[in-house]
């Protein structure tokens, strides 16, 4: 039945295409000769017609939807394919092409392209890390340490008459910076002498100052930090990293939201830029709970009860020590495991890493004053009253003790004091061009 009617369409497709005149069928039946040419030639005319006719009925039926974009030329000059490549040579291609990076890779490779051990400009200004956009990259921190550590251990500011070293101040915050005005006057005219970075809250979302501000743009890809854990000391790094990524970074000083300046830009420059082998940060054996009692038998052999170390979390290094901080693949991970629930990481693992590795650097003190005389987990806080021209010239002269500089003996032991609460601002702001030497 299918046969049938196919057969049937088909017959009534040629003879709606190729009617036949009744005139023509009379002139091919008459019997005059001169009648037998045009017989003749009607007969070759009819049979071409009809080839033609069932040429188009063919090619309609075996292509029912046209080419886009193509002619009705083409249905019987159709134009040539294009050439095919061959099996072995699309494998040639395939082979040939590199693969497809991740886009952790794919960062790496833009963040190594675009940072990097560039000079600083002739200014005397921040370097390519430093500009808009604070040039941080957003990769994980992994990656980070891996760029750091790649980066020159050694302070490069572009030679004789060039910029000098700078310092870099790391802001480990939990939201915003209550002591920024402060910190503006401090900054006041010394550009190109240090870097500022800070770590705060991810979900802090407060307003980024005026272009203007030392804290334009300064804020670097952060985590969340909890305090007392491993991401206290996670923070730390992911700070020294960033800032190693600046090659005129040569001294590197770790400060919080609620810390102060006891000098002036220039006393504090050269105190750090000028100290001979040594750095800042705390590292003793302390018997009792919260000292040795914090250590994790599961930390040995790698880290053994008689290496562990307590000390200030405000530290302050040097270049080449930040660099095997950064670096160390065997300690931090051994912290990152096992320094958990009352292990306090940021009292213990810069304390112990640097005990083991660079014991000779280490002064076994801080150059930030803070107040633990009334004991408990938490030092003193100070409130705006408690601000005074005589206490601020206590703690410039030494908060009553004396320390070792450069081989000599001095009373200016502490550049930095914490903890100072929001409403203090006013106190120091008024007192700081008076006591402090700027502003």
């Amino acid at each position: 039945m299918v046969t049938k009617n196919v057969q049937q369409q088909q017959q009534h497709r040629v003879d709606v295409v190729v009617p036949v005149p009744a005139m023509v069928v009379a002139a091919m039946a008459s019997p005059c000769p001169a009648n037998k040419l045009l017989r003749g030639a009607i007969q070759l005319a009819f049979g071409f017609a009809l080839g033609i006719a069932v040429a188009v009925y063919l090619i309609g039926s075996a292509t029912p939807a046209a080419v886009p974009g193509g002619s009705s030329l083409e249905l019987f000059f159709p134009l040539p394919p294009p050439a095919a490549a061959s099996t072995a040579n699309l494998s040639a291609v395939r082979q040939k092409q590199p693969p497809t990076p991740s886009p952790e890779a794919e960062k790496t490779t833009t963040a190594i392209k675009s940072q990097s051990w560039r000079q600083v400009d002739a200014s005397g200004g921040n370097s390519t890390a430093d500009q808009a956009g604070g040039g941080f990259v957003d990769i994980s921190d992994e990656e980070l340490m891996k760029l750091a550590a790649a980066a020159p251990r050694e302070v490069r500011t572009g030679g004789g008459g060039g910029p000098r070293p700078k310092v870099a101040f790391l802001f480990l915050t939990r939201w915003d910076l209550p002591m920024a005005p402060l910190w503006e006057r401090f900054f006041e005219g010394h550009r190109g002498l240090y870097s500022v970075y800070v770590h705060t809250d991810p979900a802090f979302n407060g307003s980024d100052p005026g272009e203007a501000s030392v804290f334009y743009r300064r804020t670097i890809p952060s985590k969340e930090v909890k305090w007392g854990e491993i991401s206290m000391v996670e923070a730390e790094r992911r700070l020294l990293a960033h800032a190693l990524l600046d090659q005129a970074n040569a001294r590197f000083i770790l400060l919080s939201e609620s810390h102060v300046p006891l000098f002036d830009f220039p006393t504090v420059y050269s105190y750090l830029i000028n100290s001979t082998t040594k750095v800042y940060l705390e590292s003793y054996d302390l018997p009792g709970v919260t000292g040795r009692g914090r250590y994790k038998r599961s930390m040995s052999p790698v880290v053994t009860a008689a290496q562990w170390r307590k000390g200030s979390q405000w530290f302050e290094v040097d270049r080449g020590l930040a660099a095997d901080v950064i670096a160390d693949d065997v300690y931090f991970p051994v912290f990152a495991r096992h320094c958990s629930r009352n292990c306090y990481a940021d009292e213990h693992y810069l304390p112990t890493f640097l005990g083991i590795r660079h014991p000779s650097r280490v002064t076994n003190r801080s150059v930030t004053w803070v107040d633990w005389s009334h004991g408990g987990p938490h030092p003193a806080r100070f409130t705006r009253m408690e601000v005074t021209p005589d206490f601020l010239r206590w703690l410039r002269a030494g908060a009553g003790t004396t320390c070792d500089y450069n081989g000599a003996t001095t009373t200016v032991c502490f550049l930095f004091a914490r903890k100072f609460l929001p409403n203090s601002l006013t106190r120091f702001l008024r007192f700081a061009p008076k006591v402090m030497g700027f502003g």
